[in-house]
């Protein structure tokens, strides 16, 4: 039988699946269920959230487009990933915070952690949290520069410390687990409001933008622990600092998290073991990117692990 060829039939590698969901669609769900810790910020922190929010976003799209522009590539900036980018760095400073500390912290973001390493999909790491970490190391008065909120009542001051701040320093007044659900306390721009981040959380899981696991794994094991540690209020730990915003929107990262479901579960219980250990015995008062940084780093072999796993469940080599 003669075989017959077509030019126009073109097959490409697998998936061939095909969805409605798309990066940009993933990406503004995201950006939304931002939207009530965006206006928490504002309320609590007035018009410089607001400003370094925009800023933060402008930058990364700028970088994107340059970088893209520089090396010949397609434009990516369209998909929103860039843009989300900017939000979850401004969310991750103070609002007092100069705004070219931020855009360098941008640019660490974009370029060197997502841009050179090939793009969307390609980072080996959360750009936000690593930005995060370069800006906390290299500017690290600023970053701990905390002005007061609104929600903080009268206070004969302009800056104040953090809970845990206060609670690493051991001294000092800490603020009622109320104040710190609803945003009433000093902190970066979108980590304040605990019940905002949640109601955010729980949009993207009834989305299924995100899966359930990580947050679930993340935040039950730091609960776990504090209720074991002595003297750890577990209440206080899921409130205080960016246990929500990042066990929500940072450690759920499809780049940067593992595929499978036990995967998930033991990169959340990690998160959640590094958040805890930096937090009452480390230097550090916060820990939450640290604990994501290092589960990036170990994700690969994590996948590695668990894809071996149900190869030899399933009768494989």
């Amino acid at each position: 039988m003669e075989r017959q060829y077509h030019d126009n039939l073109i097959v490409s590698s697998a998936p061939h699946m095909v969805s409605p969901v798309d990066t940009t669609k993933v990406m503004g769900t995201v950006l939304l269920a931002l939207a009530p810790a965006f206006l928490v910020g504002i309320y609590q922190f007035g018009y410089r959230a607001a400003v370094m929010t925009i800023v933060c976003i402008i930058a990364c799209v700028a970088f994107e487009w340059l970088f893209n522009a520089a090396l010949k590539r397609k434009q990516t900036v369209s998909d929103l990933s860039a843009a989300l980018t900017g939000v979850l760095i401004a969310f991750n400073v103070p609002s007092s915070l100069p705004y070219w500390m931020a855009v360098i912290g941008c640019f660490v973001a974009i370029v060197i952690v997502k841009q050179v390493f090939g793009g969307i999909g390609q980072n080996l790491v959360n750009p936000a949290v690593t930005a995060r970490i370069v800006l906390f190391i290299s500017f690290a008065t600023e970053m701990t520069t905390w002005p007061i909120p609104r929600g903080a009542g009268a206070v004969d001051a302009t800056t104040g410390p953090t809970p845990l701040g206060i609670l690493s320093e051991g001294g000092g007044k800490l603020p009622s687990n109320l104040d710190m659900f609803l945003g009433n306390i000093g902190g970066c721009i979108g980590e304040v409001s605990a019940l905002a981040l949640l109601i955010g959380g729980i949009f993207l899981i009834w989305t299924k933008v995100i899966s359930p696991i990580i947050p679930v794994c993340f935040l039950g094991t730091v609960f776990v622990l504090a209720l074991i540690i002595p003297g750890q209020d577990p209440i206080f730990h899921l409130c205080a600092g960016g246990l929500m915003l990042g066990a929500f929107f940072c450690a759920t990262d499809y780049v940067t998290s593992p595929i499978m479901p036990m995967g998930k579960v033991i990169f959340g219980i990690g998160c959640g073991i590094f958040t805890i250990l930096i937090r009452v015995y480390g230097s550090y008062p916060e820990g939450v990117s640290f604990a994501i940084l290092l589960m990036n780093i170990l994700t690969p072999h994590i996948d590695n692990f668990c894809i071996s796993r149900a190869y030899k469940k399933g009768g494989g080599k």
